[in-house]
Order: C-alpha cells, then structure tokens, then sequence
C-alpha cells in the first residue's frame, strides 16, 4: 500500500479545497428526498459538473478529468470535510457508470455518461422486489421480446431516489425457464415511459426517499440491454461490487463524521464509556481509510475487486451505526432534535444520519447475506446444509 502522494496529487487536493471553500452553497439545502431539495441539490450538480468536479476520475470526453482513484479519494475527502451536499445522482454516477464503463456499448457510453455527470438526468436503482428483497436471483419482474426490443412488467420497491429520478436500471428476468442465477437481464428504461406508474414510498418523517415502480408492457429498445441478454447476473454483481465496495461510501464520508463527533466529545464532559466510543469511531474511520488505499493499490496494479466488497460492506455499515450511536449518546436528548429545530447539534445532521445509518446493514445486500459471502468466498468455509 502507498500512501504516499505526488505534489500533482497535493495541488489537486489543494485546488478542490480553495474550490469548495469559494463556491459551496451559503446555507445548506433542503433535504433531497423533497421535491425542492432535489431540484437543489439537481442545480449543485451542474455547478460542480461546469468546474469538472462532479466525475473526476471519469475520462475527459465524458466530463471528467481522468484523475486517478488516489485523486478521486482525495476528492472525496475533501468534499466531506466541506460539508458539501449530498449528491442526489449517485446511483448513476457511483453505481452504473463504473458498470457502463465495464459493459456498456460506446453508444450507451455516449448517450447516458455526459447527462449523468451534469445532474440533467438522474437515476434510480430498481433492483428490490416484494418477497424477493436483497435475494436478486429471486426477482420475477419479466421482459419479453418484441420487435425492436423488449416489453417489461413487474415490480420493484424500496427504488431509491426513484420519486424523483428520470431514469432507471434493473435487473429482469428474460427466460423463465433457466436457472435462478440465468436468464437474467440488464435493462435501462425511462421512468415517464407509457406504462410506468412510480408511487412513492414515505420514510417515518414523511420524506418519499423511496419508490415503488409498476411496469406494465413497457417498451424498452435492444439498445438499452446493459452487457448482453441472459448476462444480467454477471452485470448486476459489478453494480453490486461499486455499491458494497470502492464507489458508494467513501472514506471521507466517514472520516468527516468522526472529526465532528471528536469536536463535539471535546465540547463536552462525558463520561468514560462514551469516550471509549468516540475513539472507536475515529479508529474505524482511519481503518477504513487505510483499508481503501490498499484496495485501490490493489486494483492499481490490476486486481479486480471481488468477494472483498462484502468484507467492505459488512465494515462500513456497521461502523456508521456504531458512530451515531455514539454520538447521541454523547449528546444526549440535544442529538435528537431534528434540522428544523432550534439549537441542534450540527444542524440536526446527527439525528437524521442515524436514521439512514440503520438502513445501512439491509441496502446494497444485507449484511446476513454478506456474511454469507465473506464465510464461503473469503474463509472457504462450507456452505449449510439445506
């Protein structure tokens, strides 16, 4: 593992720094699972996109700047730190086009990358499935094929920025008769599309941060088959290695929760245990940081990422619960107070990260399954007899 950076590395962490310094918003903006906040957070993009900064590590012709994934950490780093916004495309921009960059044609390349870096169109990720869950070769959605293309059907739920998204990816099932981990494919398809009823789904604060899709004979051209038909599962577990490993959570979301958590511990006279646990949280971030770099040297000298993804996943999940946990403790009933109200630690931040830490452990594959991965792929240990 090199943890040594180049001086171009330090000037672009420099840039980025004096960059978010001079242009992040003056207030923080709505929250984006509301319709305001996310066409807020939708305008944030296209300013990050004019200053190249929304895809850094993407190839120049598609909006980036061909920085390596050291730069792109660097980014993510200093993004955190700033207390910038969330980025309301990162199904798109963290999911899919690491997989479209691995799978797609030039053409889907062409098509979908540039409106992706800019914010103009946004993605949602239409995997889950009533009684299916995190078991994606359970799912029944199906497609068959037409002229020109396919007609899909079915049902997705828990679709996760999908009250508000233009577009959206899936997994669906084109041959009925093939096993559970075949005869699976890779769709694209528009959520305005004739057949398309998206119906939100309310978190416990009334925020619609999911979404339900009905499909009802949608049509979808060929060119929209992401890597091939019958190839969905293979597709589907590169999405899956970006979301449990390098792309989805980075260490710098991490690393800037815990520096806040420190501040906020020095502030005040707590007790021994929640000291214990605020050191704990600040190791985690650190090893997570640590562990990353030696992932990216890895894929650097031409590894790909594999089971490891759980072991990152399992990690990270926890480690954010474990964090707010930690902090509402120290903060006591203060920590509970919401964005809106007055005098809240952090601008209520800590409340609301709490909440979406829980669902940390089930999104992107559920933790049970996870260990699953690690135990069979990782240890070599035999699978439970059924």
């Amino acid at each position: 593992m090199d943890l040594s950076f180049s001086a171009e590395d330090l000037a672009f962490r420099d840039e980025v720094r004096a960059w978010l310094a001079a242009h992040l918003p003056p207030e923080p903006l709505p929250s984006l699972e509301t319709a305001p906040g996310f066409a807020a957070h939708r305008a944030w993009e296209r300013v990050l996109h004019e200053a190249r900064l929304s895809v850094v590590s993407w190839p120049v012709e598609f909006g980036g700047r061909d920085a390596s994934l050291v730069r792109w950490l660097l980014f993510e780093e200093e993004y955190h730190a700033a207390g910038a916004p969330g980025r309301v495309g990162q199904n798109g921009i963290f999911l899919l086009a690491p997989t479209m960059f691995e799978h797609g044609t030039p053409r889907q390349r062409e098509r979908y990358l540039p409106p992706m870096a800019s914010g103009a169109e946004i993605w949602a990720q239409a995997w889950s499935e009533p009684e299916a869950g995190s078991d994606l070769a359970g799912i029944r959605s199906r497609a068959h094929r037409v002229p020109g293309g396919w007609r899909l059907s079915g049902q997705k739920t828990w679709s996760s920025r999908a009250a508000f998204a233009d577009r959206a990816f899936g997994l669906f099932r084109t041959d009925p008769d093939a096993q559970r981990h075949r005869g699976l494919t890779y769709f694209l398809f528009p959520l305005d599309a004739e057949g398309v009823v998206v119906r939100p789904i309310p978190r416990l604060d009334g925020k619609p941060a999911f979404a339900e899709i009905f499909l009802d004979e949608v049509f979808v051209p060929d060119e929209d088959v992401l890597g091939g038909v019958g190839e969905g599962w293979r597709v589907a577990m590169s999405t899956a290695s970006s979301e449990r490993g390098l792309s989805l959570r980075s260490p710098g979301r991490f690393l800037a929760a815990a520096r806040r958590l420190v501040r906020a511990w020095r502030a005040r006279d707590a007790d021994p245990e929640v000291r214990d646990g605020v050191v704990d949280a600040w190791v985690g971030a650190q090893a997570y940081r640590l562990a990353t770099f030696e992932t990216v040297t890895e894929v650097l000298d031409g590894a790909r990422i594999g089971a490891e993804a759980s072991r990152s996943k399992l990690f990270w999940s926890e480690l954010d619960i474990a964090l707010h946990e930690t902090a509402l403790e120290l903060l006591g009933p203060d920590g509970e107070l919401a964005a809106d109200s007055p005098g809240a630690p952090d601008g209520g931040s800590w409340a609301e990260g709490h909440l979406f830490a829980l669902a940390g452990p089930i999104y992107a594959g559920t933790n049970e399954i996870q260990r699953n991965v690690v135990a069979e792929r990782l240890l070599g240990l035999p699978r439970e007899p059924r």
